[in-house]
């Protein structure tokens, strides 16, 4: 049986709820703080973090077409990390969040 890693505290609506198998196999949830697909680069992205009020965020592609049991893809390049950092401080700007 595999472990599952659910912070007890949070519930986290499904829709906000992402799960990542680890190369352990152990499932790990986390929570979606935003979705978006560049035209530029022709790919979307999942922006999450650990459950609750973590100020850490994680950052990854993915294909749109697997709805169910996608692969998330690591951040290739410098132009991905400031397109991505550029849309998640507009997104906090425009949610009434601050940022560093």
């Amino acid at each position: 049986m595999k472990d599952i890693n659910v912070p007890f505290d949070f519930d986290i609506p499904e829709e906000k709820r992402l799960e990542v198998i680890d190369e352990a196999g152990n499932t790990q949830v986390f929570e979606i703080v935003l979705t978006f697909h560049s035209d530029e680069l022709g790919k979307s992205y999942v922006v999450y973090k650990e459950p609750g009020d973590s100020d850490e965020v994680f950052a990854a592609s993915f294909n749109e077409e697997e709805k169910e049991g996608g692969k998330l893809s690591a951040i290739d390049t410098d132009e991905e990390f400031d397109m991505i950092e550029e849309v998640l401080n507009t997104f906090l700007d425009d949610d009434g969040h601050s940022h560093d």
